[in-house]
């Protein structure tokens, strides 16, 4: 079955499903009033400098103070005027999460380097959000650059010629790695990226081209500008899906936007002119994510108990610093031993947990209890399975052998915020025990409904009823999506406050 993207954008919010066979494997989701900073360039103003840590605080204009560590600063006296004039000789001359699993982590040697040497307290940089914030913690920050291409990332700060590892022939490697190094400036750094593969020598030279007029512009706003600001916003995020997810093995993408459409047509017009037949604007009665299956997938992701097919189950808890998830065998009950049985369900159960772990979007340290088995040689199958399911994951991952107690321990890179912790709020019912959806969730489920229910009542205007919280959102600050919806459909639509009502709880009816 063909690999497709579908995307799911309004006023609020952008939601992308990565669907692989008809199931959802990645979900990205980008609202309008909390946009990500990773990929964003600033110019900052050190406020602290922390001997201890070999780190320091830098204030780019956001709420917490982003976090800078020795290995990610670059020396930068002098460089500004040098790479502006590389750039000017090269246009001259010859007549622009998570790409993070594509570019390998390049630190300079700074064993006899300290942070209090590099860096002082008022002192301006120019830096990369490399992870949003997380929970307490500000954004991570780097001075190691990157502006990524449709073919290419630019690497303006590390003189370095690499090629992804996701291309595999070494002759095709070959010819890539010395197309970059015949063409790129002196003392600039690229990477190619995946979606390079077999693409002639014309687009990635116009690629790099646009890079690197992009870089000069930053350079030129950054003297002009007084810190803290931003010098570059990345792409939102479905024209970042259509750059970095449209690959070959990705042969559609739906979009039930009209506007965005139109955008994400201009760029692949411009870029991949030959992918163009693969965008298809949805245009049905029903949401888009209903009709092809997303939602349900979603729902199932909240949960903490996920069933397997033959009976058994795993369970999800997310802790603050790591993610325990335990095998049962449940309902299961097998037809020939008690270790087959086993094996049967951890081997099952491999499959879901990499699916949820990509689905979800969980990071950091994670422990995987499988059922404990006996003999050496089924442990081994499962770590087996275990390690060829993660390499379809895009996220850099890292784990360990099994244990005797049957204990997996892995790490997953985490960029952005669980699935979980996007779409949920701590429950204000069990004090933070738990998860329910927050109000703004639960409105943006009011509006689907709405777009539901709308054709189910013909000439009659709609009540909402909903909990307080949610129903007083809808009346201020969402308001303006009720009044798209009424014009949309040509009816009034009326907010009930019902405070006997769970806060995930809502009507939506004829009045």
């Amino acid at each position: 079955m063909a690999n497709r993207l579908v995307i799911n954008s309004t006023s609020q919010e952008t939601r992308v499903a990565l669907m692989e066979n008809d199931m959802v494997t990645e979900l990205y989701i980008e609202r309008k009033k909390d946009l990500g900073f990773v990929g964003n360039i600033y110019k900052g103003v050190v406020v602290r400098v922390l001997p201890g840590m070999q780190a320091a605080f830098v204030d780019i204009g956001l709420d917490k103070a982003a976090f800078l560590y020795v290995d990610d600063v670059f020396e930068a006296r002098g460089r500004l005027e040098h790479y502006l004039q590389a750039i000017e000789e090269y246009s001259d001359a010859t007549g622009f999460l998570d790409m993070a699993d594509e570019i390998p982590v390049i630190s300079e040697a700074r064993e006899s380097a300290k942070i209090n040497e590099l860096l002082v307290e008022g002192q301006e940089v120019i830096v990369q959000v490399a992870k949003d914030p997380l929970g307490t913690k500000g954004a991570r920050i780097t001075t190691h650059l990157s502006l990524p291409g449709r073919h290419l990332v630019l690497m303006p700060t590390v003189d370095h010629v690499g090629v992804s590892r996701r291309i595999e022939d070494e002759k095709e490697r070959k010819r890539l790695k010395d197309m970059l190094e015949s063409m790129k400036p002196q003392g600039i750094g690229a990477i190619v990226r995946t979606a390079a593969e077999k693409v002639s020598r014309t687009k990635i030279k116009a690629d790099m081209d646009f890079l690197l007029k992009l870089w000069k512009e930053i350079l030129k706003r950054s003297k002009r500008a007084s810190a803290p600001t931003m010098l570059y916003s990345d792409l939102n995020l479905a024209l970042r899906s259509v750059r970095d997810l449209f690959t070959a093995e990705v042969s559609e993408i739906w979009v039930d936007s009209s506007s965005e459409y139109s955008a994400m047509m201009e760029f692949i017009s411009q870029f991949m002119p030959r992918q163009s037949r693969g965008l298809k604007q949805y245009k049905g009665d029903e949401p888009i994510f209903d009709y092809f299956g997303v939602e349900v997938e979603i729902s199932r992701a909240l949960n903490r108990r996920v069933w397997l097919r033959s009976g058994g189950y795993i369970v999800i808890d997310q802790a603050e610093a790591l993610t325990a998830i335990d095998v049962n065998t449940g309902r299961f009950v097998g037809k020939r031993s008690l270790e087959d049985t086993i094996l049967k369900t951890n081997l099952e159960a491999v499959k879901e947990i990499v699916f949820q772990l990509r689905l979800r979007n969980i990071g950091g340290i994670i422990i995987i209890d499988f059922i404990d088995m006996d003999r050496e040689t089924n442990r081994q199958k499962v770590f087996s399975a275990l390690a060829e399911a993660l390499n379809r994951d895009r996220a850099k991952t890292n784990i360990l052998k099994i244990s005797e107690l049957g204990l997996v321990e892995m790490t997953r890179k985490r960029v952005r915020e669980s699935l979980g912790r996007t779409l949920c709020s701590p429950c204000p019912y069990c004090e933070g025990k738990g998860f329910v959806k927050d109000p703004i969730t639960v409105c943006y489920e009011i509006f689907r409904e709405i777009k539901r229910e709308a054709n189910n009542f013909p000439g009659v205007d709609l009540l909402v009823k909903a909990h307080p919280d949610v129903a007083d959102l809808l009346c201020d600050q969402e308001s303006p999506g009720i009044t798209e919806l009424e014009k949309s459909y040509g009816k009034r639509v009326a907010v009930e406050h019902h405070p006997e009502f769970h806060l995930e709880q809502f009507e939506v009816i004829g009045s």
